[in-house]
Protein backbone atom coordinates (compact mmCIF):
# COMPACT_ATOMS: atom_id res chain seq x y z
CA UNK A 1 0.00 0.00 0.00
CA UNK A 2 1.40 3.26 -0.83
CA UNK A 3 1.40 6.62 0.98
CA UNK A 4 -1.76 7.80 -0.64
CA UNK A 5 -3.68 4.59 -1.01
CA UNK A 6 -3.61 5.20 2.96
CA UNK A 7 -4.58 8.56 3.09
CA UNK A 8 -7.34 8.49 0.72
CA UNK A 9 -8.13 5.09 2.74
CA UNK A 10 -8.26 6.93 5.88
CA UNK A 11 -10.12 9.77 4.45
CA UNK A 12 -12.65 7.39 3.18
CA UNK A 13 -13.41 6.04 6.67
CA UNK A 14 -13.89 9.13 8.30
CA UNK A 15 -16.21 10.19 5.67
CA UNK A 16 -17.88 7.38 5.91
CA UNK A 17 -18.38 8.06 9.67
CA UNK A 18 -20.16 10.97 8.95
CA UNK A 19 -16.98 13.64 8.94
CA UNK A 20 -16.38 16.69 6.42
CA UNK A 21 -13.64 15.91 4.34
CA UNK A 22 -10.74 17.55 1.90
CA UNK A 23 -8.33 16.41 0.24
CA UNK A 24 -5.50 18.42 -0.58
CA UNK A 25 -2.84 17.09 -3.26
CA UNK A 26 0.92 18.54 -4.46
CA UNK A 27 0.47 18.73 -7.94
CA UNK A 28 3.66 20.63 -9.06
CA UNK A 29 6.75 21.56 -7.19
CA UNK A 30 10.01 23.90 -8.42
CA UNK A 31 12.92 23.72 -6.60
CA UNK A 32 14.20 22.39 -3.61
CA UNK A 33 10.55 20.59 -2.29
CA UNK A 34 9.68 18.89 1.01
CA UNK A 35 7.46 16.41 -1.19
CA UNK A 36 7.12 15.43 -4.18
CA UNK A 37 3.85 15.94 -6.67
CA UNK A 38 1.02 13.14 -5.34
CA UNK A 39 1.47 13.40 -2.03
CA UNK A 40 -1.45 13.89 0.13
CA UNK A 41 -3.35 15.16 2.83
CA UNK A 42 -6.74 14.75 3.87
CA UNK A 43 -8.39 17.10 6.51
CA UNK A 44 -11.69 17.05 8.51
CA UNK A 45 -14.01 19.64 9.80
CA UNK A 46 -13.24 19.19 13.14
CA UNK A 47 -9.31 19.24 12.73
CA UNK A 48 -7.79 16.12 12.15
CA UNK A 49 -4.90 15.02 9.13
CA UNK A 50 -3.83 12.54 8.08
CA UNK A 51 -0.70 12.31 5.58
CA UNK A 52 2.09 15.68 4.08
CA UNK A 53 1.75 17.63 1.58
CA UNK A 54 5.44 19.68 3.11
CA UNK A 55 6.87 17.24 5.54
CA UNK A 56 5.15 20.46 7.86
CA UNK A 57 6.16 23.84 6.89
CA UNK A 58 2.50 24.68 5.59
CA UNK A 59 0.16 22.21 6.65
CA UNK A 60 -1.47 24.96 8.90
CA UNK A 61 -1.85 26.99 5.81
CA UNK A 62 -3.27 24.03 3.60
CA UNK A 63 -5.47 23.01 6.51
CA UNK A 64 -7.71 26.55 6.78
CA UNK A 65 -7.91 26.77 2.76
CA UNK A 66 -9.12 22.56 3.42
CA UNK A 67 -11.77 24.04 6.13
CA UNK A 68 -12.70 26.52 3.41
CA UNK A 69 -13.23 24.10 0.94
CA UNK A 70 -15.57 22.08 3.02
CA UNK A 71 -17.82 25.50 3.49
CA UNK A 72 -18.03 26.42 0.02
CA UNK A 73 -17.31 23.70 -1.69
CA UNK A 74 -15.31 25.35 -4.22
CA UNK A 75 -12.05 23.82 -4.60
CA UNK A 76 -8.43 25.78 -4.37
CA UNK A 77 -5.11 25.72 -6.40
CA UNK A 78 -2.79 26.93 -3.73
CA UNK A 79 0.73 28.45 -4.99
CA UNK A 80 3.35 28.28 -1.63
CA UNK A 81 6.98 29.73 -2.77
CA UNK A 82 9.44 31.93 -1.25
CA UNK A 83 10.93 35.27 -1.65
CA UNK A 84 14.12 36.72 -0.12
CA UNK A 85 11.25 39.32 1.90
CA UNK A 86 9.38 36.30 2.74
CA UNK A 87 11.59 33.62 3.83
CA UNK A 88 10.10 32.71 6.91
CA UNK A 89 6.65 34.05 6.82
CA UNK A 90 5.12 31.03 5.34
CA UNK A 91 7.67 28.27 6.29
CA UNK A 92 9.45 27.25 3.21
CA UNK A 93 12.92 28.53 3.84
CA UNK A 94 13.96 25.84 1.45
CA UNK A 95 13.72 27.85 -0.99
CA UNK A 96 11.05 25.83 -3.36
CA UNK A 97 7.79 26.36 -4.65
CA UNK A 98 5.10 23.82 -4.95
CA UNK A 99 1.16 24.34 -5.60
CA UNK A 100 -1.44 21.96 -3.82
CA UNK A 101 -5.11 21.10 -4.76
CA UNK A 102 -7.54 21.01 -2.18
CA UNK A 103 -11.16 19.24 -2.90
CA UNK A 104 -13.87 18.38 -0.75
CA UNK A 105 -14.20 14.70 -0.71
CA UNK A 106 -17.86 13.35 -1.35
Amino acid sequence: MTEAEDVLGTAGAWSRAGEQVAIATVTETWGSSPRPPGSQMAVTASGRMAGSVSGGCIEGAVADAAKRTMETGTPQLLDFGVTNERAWEVGLACGGKLKVFVERLG
